[in-house]
């Protein structure tokens, strides 16, 4: 054989594949579940300080409150809001809707209002609560 029949096709990748809005929905759901498992050890760290009593749970609470703690947080928020959009919208598809083109394109642009909309909902009503401190 030949050098040149010896060679595999290669598949798409990131820099010949077109990007379009599931696409970016798909890359962003898979960074979201990294970014909760993370989320995840961030909340057993502060349950741990919680039942460790008062002065470890203000020094946890103190480090929440600065400007990257509040940033974490807010990324947190997305994430798990953007998360379970997307996961609802994998669900529809498992039932056999919303597949063609304009639906799922449809359906990624809902996710990423619905986490918008949901985190600054939250957001405000936490603010409003007096929750933020």
């Amino acid at each position: 054989m030949t050098e040149t029949a010896r060679q595999r096709p290669l598949s798409p990748h990131l820099q010949v594949w077109r990007w379009h809005v599931t696409m970016l929905t798909s890359i962003i759901h898979r960074a979201t579940g990294v970014g909760l498992y993370l989320g995840a050890l961030i909340l057993a760290v502060w349950l741990a300080a919680a039942a460790g009593g008062e002065e470890s749970y203000a020094q946890a609470q103190s480090l929440l409150a600065t400007p990257f703690g509040r940033l974490v947080l807010l990324g947190m928020t997305v994430s798990v809001f953007f998360h379970l959009a997307k996961g609802v919208q994998h669900l529809v598809w498992d039932l056999g809707h919303g597949l063609k083109l304009p639906a799922a394109n449809l359906g990624a642009m809902i996710c990423m209002v619905f986490a918008v909309v949901a985190t600054a909902a939250l957001w405000a009503l936490a603010a409003l609560t007096g929750a933020l401190g």
